[in-house]
């Protein structure tokens, strides 16, 4: 009995698996407006009825799929606060590896920085958007401590003006017009703004 209810289990495991990688492959060639219920069920070679048993609606496979993307960000942000160095290098290294993730996961990138407008989706991202932004708080609390990051900032509202800006900057790639920067342009426009931001956290007294 225990092994049949163990392949069972890994069964199941292994279809939820499938779906969501078949939402990932279909989100990364068509943006979100591919990632249907039918599409993800043609995609995973199972009847729709199964995507609704493993994963669910369209919501929970969005949230599904924004899970991994995130776990991706984790691993890119993570790196990046392990950094050796002080606050404000820890800081502008999380920048540095949040613009790359965009430019290498677009598709992943754009779902978190711009969720679909799907209740129970928006407010699983904001939450896992709120556990990077918090270690970015924590890296300027750090800073403030030190001395080396400016006492009057508050450091979550900074943490999310540092996010936000960064989602702005990073988002003229989506733009269909001549505004939309080559990757040059893109490295220059992040440059300069990181530049800006860092001579607004200095402590230079």
């Amino acid at each position: 009995m225990t092994n049949k209810v163990t392949r069972t289990t890994r069964r199941a495991a292994a279809t939820r698996a499938a779906i969501v990688e078949a939402a990932e492959e279909l989100l990364a060639e068509g943006g979100l407006a591919a990632v249907t219920l039918e599409a993800v069920a043609e995609r995973a070679d199972v009847a729709v009825q199964t995507v609704y048993n493993r994963v669910g609606g369209r919501s929970a496979v969005l949230i599904a799929v924004a899970e991994r993307a995130f776990e991706e960000n984790r691993q890119y942000m993570n790196a990046a606060f392990a950094t050796p160095g002080t606050p404000l290098e820890r800081v502008l290294a999380a920048a540095a590896a949040y613009a790359r993730f965009a430019v290498e996961r677009p598709h992943q990138f754009r779902l978190l920085a711009d969720p679909p407008d799907e209740p129970a989706a928006l407010g699983h991202i904001a939450e896992l958007v709120e556990e990077q932004n918090a270690k970015l708080a924590a890296a300027l609390a750090e800073g403030i401590a030190d001395g080396s990051v400016h006492p009057d900032i508050d450091p979550h509202t900074t943490a999310a003006a540092l996010w936000a800006a960064c989602n702005g900057l990073l988002s003229l790639t989506w733009r269909p017009d001549r505004l939309r920067p080559d990757p040059a342009r893109l490295r220059s426009l992040i440059t300069t703004a990181q530049n800006l931001a860092l001579r607004g956290l200095l402590h230079t007294e």
